[in-house]
C-alpha cells in the first residue's frame, strides 16, 4: 500500500501517452519516413527535461523517495556498443510500432496483440540478464 503513489504515477504516465498519442502507431509510423515532427518533438522534450534532471541529481537538490542522495556512475566511453544498441532498439521499436513505455498503456486501450510484444521484450530482457557478462560494455 505504501507504494501506491507510483501505481497511480504510472497510470497517470500511460494516460499522458495515449492523450499525447505518443503510444499511435499512426504517430511512430510518420516518425521513421520522417512525415511529422510530432514524435521528434516529443523526444526531444524529454531529452531536455533528462539532461536538467540529471545535472539536479549531480547538484543534489533531487533525492530519492528515502531522502537519499541519488548517485549516477559515468559510464565507459564506447562507440561500438552505443550503436549496437541504438541500432536494436530503433528497429524493434521501427518493426512492432511501440517503444517500452507505451506497450503497458496500449494493453489498456485494449490492443491485446501488444502482448506478444510484451513477452518479446520479457524475453530479451530475460536474455539479456544471462548474457551480460559476455557482451562488450
Amino acid at each position: 500500500m505504501k507504494n501506491i503513489k507510483f501505481l497511480i504515477l504510472g497510470i497517470l504516465f500511460g494516460i499522458i501517452l495515449i492523450k499525447g498519442e505518443v503510444a499511435s502507431w499512426y504517430r511512430i509510423f510518420e516518425m521513421f519516413k520522417f512525415q511529422s515532427f510530432h514524435m521528434y518533438g516529443v523526444i526531444g522534450v524529454a531529452i531536455v527535461s533528462g539532461i536538467i534532471i540529471i545535472q539536479l541529481f549531480k547538484k543534489r537538490v533531487i533525492k530519492d523517495y528515502s531522502g537519499n542522495e541519488i548517485k549516477i556512475e559515468p559510464k565507459k566511453p564506447g562507440f561500438k556498443r552505443t550503436f549496437i544498441g541504438g541500432i536494436s532498439f530503433g528497429l524493434g521499436w521501427a518493426l512492432v510500432g511501440a517503444c517500452p513505455a507505451p506497450m503497458f498503456a496500449l494493453i489498456g486501450q485494449n490492443f491485446l496483440a501488444i502482448s506478444i510484444v510484451i513477452i518479446g521484450a520479457l524475453l530479451g530482457t530475460f536474455t539479456y540478464g544471462v548474457s551480460k557478462s559476455k557482451l562488450p560494455h
